[in-house]
């Protein structure tokens, strides 16, 4: 990358960004649109109907699950451009299925198909990125397509939440379908071609599965990250009927989301290039102390804004360390580590939402998914500490010297 001058690399970031956008906006913004997707496809808003309204985006978690490892494994001799760009026209198909479906059934299939590229897209566009910034930077990398998730929460789905609001959630689902295809008309220009590894292959890829420090590390996400779902998939039943603010407010709730978001991103990547064991067990410590705030003081205003903002940024500072963990667990299989690490994540969405939705439906409370999440995100910690832990007990006694440093995937050492 070293004959890319500055201007342009910042540019192809940027277009992979705005990729993670667009993505942020077509997971993200059914969480503020639980109610009117309720009313428009169920009849009704209740908590029963909203509950399982929630299924649109367990669907959608799902989609990605299935998608992200079969796409990284049948493409890995693809370029990686080529590829980047024909996720992007799946998203563009699928988001605009989601915009037209008449039925909640065939809505759940367009999710569910619309999803299928959010994983690769992650892998592929996160590789991509690293490539671009250098080595020693590949977390940074990962935190800059992860950007566009984190602005899209801060200004995109708080603006398709009062766009939905308005005109019906249908609307803000065709505006997110024309952000994909902005975002293809960007790559397409932007983004120079980047071969995929030479010795890449299917098989390759696969044997990545037969690792169980992959497994672990991959349910480590899956119920670590859950308790950030189950928290911002109901917040906006949280906001009305806990917090008794308008409907108005929500987007508001979103932005606080997507700021605190943004800052955790930012200060995740360049942590993780840093100490990634550190970064994971005080990210989690930290999560685990932000939900607790949040379900005990989120029934007043401050409380519910500042509660949010802090779920957002400790979720979101795990972000970049989660994926550079994957990818040094599966060597040799960057882009499935990256894939595994997006079907994890939404694995996490799924438990999330359907948890949550559980224990609303039993009439527990809108803040119920709180506590939930809280423990979900305490299991994560002990999972992750179990991981390092596995680390060192795996390495030979003569090998000790170099059990003191192990590489990360910027290169760097880390402390074993």
């Amino acid at each position: 990358m070293e004959h890319l001058t500055t201007r342009h690399r910042w540019t192809a970031l940027l277009a992979l960004a705005l990729g993670g956008a667009a993505i942020g906006l077509t997971e993200f913004a059914a969480m503020g649109l639980l109610p009117e997707i309720a009313q428009d496809l169920l009849g009704a808003g209740s908590a029963t109907e909203v509950a399982h309204a929630g299924w649109t985006i367990t669907a959608y978690a799902l989609g990605v699950v299935a998608g992200a490892p079969l796409i990284a494994a049948l493409t890995t001799r693809w370029h990686r451009k080529r590829l980047v760009l024909g996720l992007l026209v799946l998203f563009v198909a699928g988001t605009a299925a989601s915009a037209l479906a008449p039925t909640f059934g065939l809505v759940l299939v367009a999710r569910f198909v619309a999803a299928l590229p959010h994983g690769a897209y992650f892998g592929a566009a996160g590789l991509l990125a690293a490539s671009l910034m250098g080595p020693g930077r590949e977390a940074r990398g990962y935190a800059a397509v992860l950007s566009g998730l984190t602005i899209a929460n801060l200004v995109g789905v708080p603006a398709m939440t009062s766009l939905g609001q308005a005109a019906g959630w249908r609307a803000s689902y065709a505006v997110i379908a024309g952000v994909f295809l902005l975002t293809l008309l960007a790559v397409a220009v932007s983004v120079p071609e980047i071969p995929a590894v030479a010795t890449g292959s299917a098989r390759a890829e696969l044997r990545t599965l037969a690792r169980p420090q992959v497994w672990l590390v991959a349910a480590t996400v899956a119920i670590g990250f859950s308790g950030f779902f189950a928290v911002n998939s109901y917040i906006a039943p949280v906001t009305t009927e806990v917090t008794g603010l308008s409907n108005g407010a929500v987007p508001w709730v979103l932005v606080a989301f997507g700021l605190g978001m943004t800052v955790g991103n930012a200060l995740g990547g360049w942590f993780a290039d840093r100490d990634l064991r550190r970064a994971l067990l005080l990210g989690f410590t930290a999560v685990i102390a932000a939900i607790l705030f949040f379900a005990l003081f989120a029934d007043t205003t401050p409380g519910l804004f500042a509660g949010a903002f802090l779920v957002g940024a400790t979720s979101l500072f795990l972000g970049p360390a989660l994926q550079a963990r994957l990818i040094t667990v599966a060597p040799g299989a960057q882009l499935m580590g990256a894939a595994i690490n997006q079907s994890a994540m939404n694995v996490a969405n799924s438990i999330g939402a359907a948890v949550g939705g559980l224990v609303i439906a039993r009439g527990l409370g809108y803040l119920a998914p709180a506590w939930t999440g809280l423990a979900l995100s305490v299991a994560g910690l002990l999972m992750a500490a179990l991981s390092f832990r596995l680390d060192r007990e795996r390495t030979a006694p003569g090998d000790a010297q170099r059990s003191a440093a192990v590489p990360t995937p910027s290169g760097q050492q880390r402390a074993g």
